[in-house]
């Protein structure tokens, strides 16, 4: 058996121990990387780990920091409800408003995890207070941002027409923008109808005086935060998003207040935006630095916040991409794009492509697989039998629709930023179970949607 043939296998079993065993898939992916790229690869410490994902690492860590600093001094419910006079009180927009804003981000040149990291937190603390469905919000924001990824002034957009120019293939500007909104629309659809949505705009009705989380709730979370039920059809919890009577007391006036403290971390907010986007600062560090500035000044915040850092996501996320990393070392993702492109069939090889676009961007880089995917593509779109415009916005959106999976750097931002009242594994579960369905979805209807069309 060959070694890339081992290493999928591999994969599986560290699947399958996860799941059955309740151990940290991250922890198993460490020993698997350690295993395989030792025996199989004849890789040395140094080569494992090179595929350590210190950027996402420190991004993990730094976003979770700073935004447990925001909701332990009540920053984030005070932005939240800022979000709800926004929208004149209309809890079933929120959802939308979040989807908005992420997209605006992306699409005006924020990387998506910037997006995501800054929107996420915001968007999953309102689902905490509201009791709305923390499946639909996160994916309201990552869709979002991936709905605007491929403007021609964004960072995948730019990349991927790049790619196209260097390959001599026909322009595909307008139709990889159109494309990339039109799919995650449409999931957000879905999204927002199957995880109540539409029980919101039955029973939620208008917020006249929002209830507002008391700033001191232990953890930083939501005192008014919703019931350990925040699954995929939890959504309603109309006795806390309808008018509020005995919530809105002091406490809520209280937390209407801009403070010292609030005032400073919304202006280390805008900075970390305004870095992000204007500058090309990375919002990792970005984050950590304002983090610790704002623990500088408010000591006993951050003590609060730095025991809050989601720890278990970030072993987990660190663990499987280190384990992706060795896959692409020692070559398993080119013997698998390879294999494609000897199928002699063109929609079905195309198909396929779609299918490991989809799989590998689940746990990898979207611009990494695109990069390689797209050049692979080109022999057979040369034939003339496959056209090319559709063929590449098919890879571009399957590559990056996926990306709400648990194992991408977006997934693991919003599971990251989950409140303390979520039930992490179960959230886990959900985000894992509806990554494999979008896996497993999506590239199809892409390729029927954008390259069947064009066969011919």
């Amino acid at each position: 058996m060959s070694a890339e043939l081992v290493s999928i296998l591999v994969l599986v079993v560290v699947f399958v121990i996860a799941t059955t065993r309740s151990i940290n898939m991250g922890a198993l992916a460490f020993a698997a990387a350690f295993g395989v790229g030792t025996l199989a690869a004849g890789m040395d410490a140094d080569e494992i780990f090179a595929g350590f994902p210190g950027d996402l690492f420190v991004v993990l860590v730094g976003v979770t920091y700073l935004f447990s600093i925001a909701r332990a001094n009540g920053t984030t419910d005070w932005l939240v409800h800022a979000s709800i006079r926004l929208v004149g009180g209309r809890l079933v927009l929120i959802p939308w408003v979040m989807f908005a804003i992420s997209g605006l981000l992306t699409a005006i040149g924020a990387v998506s995890p910037a997006a995501v990291a800054i929107v996420a937190p915001i968007a999953l603390n309102f689902a905490s207070q509201y009791r709305i469905s923390p499946l639909l919000m996160g994916a309201m924001v990552v869709h979002g941002a991936q709905a605007g990824g491929f403007s021609p002034i964004s960072i995948y957009g730019t990349i991927v027409n790049g790619i196209v120019a260097r390959e001599g293939l026909p322009g595909t500007e307008l139709v990889l923008f159109l494309s990339s909104i039109a799919m995650n629309l449409a999931i957000a659809v879905l999204v927002f109808v199957v995880c109540g949505g539409l029980r919101l705009a039955r029973t939620a009705g208008r917020i006249d005086r929002p209830a507002m989380a008391t700033a001191a709730a232990p953890g930083g979370g939501s005192a008014t935060g919703g019931s350990s039920d925040t699954g995929s059809g939890g959504g309603s919890g109309s006795d806390r998003s309808g008018s509020t009577s005995d919530d809105s007391g002091a406490g809520g006036s209280a937390s209407l207040r801009l403070t010292p403290a609030r005032i400073a971390t919304l202006a280390g907010l805008t900075a970390l935006v305004t870095g992000a986007l204007v500058f090309d600062l990375d919002v990792g560090l970005s984050a950590i630095t304002l983090a610790v500035l704002l623990s500088i000044v408010w000591p006993d915040t951050s003590r609060q916040a730095i025991n809050h850092i989601t720890w278990p996501t970030v072993l987990l996320i660190c663990g499987m991409l280190t384990y992706v990393g060795v896959l692409q070392e020692m070559g398993t993702i080119d013997y698998a794009g390879e294999a494609v492109s000897d199928v002699g069939i063109p929609l079905l090889a195309a198909l396929l492509l779609c299918y490991i676009g989809a799989i590998v961007s689940a746990f990898a880089s979207s611009v990494g697989i695109m990069g390689a995917l797209i050049p692979l593509a080109v022999p057979f779109l040369a034939e003339g039998t496959i056209g090319p415009i559709g063929m590449v916005c098919a890879l571009a959106v399957a590559s990056t629709v996926v990306d709400v999976s648990p194992f991408s750097t977006n997934g693991a931002l919003v599971l990251a930023n989950a409140d303390d009242d979520v039930d992490r594994d179960r959230f886990f579960r959900q985000l894992m179970i509806y990554g494999g369905l979008v896996v497993a979805v999506a590239p199809a209807v892409a390729w029927l949607i954008l390259v069947v069309p064009g066969f011919g």
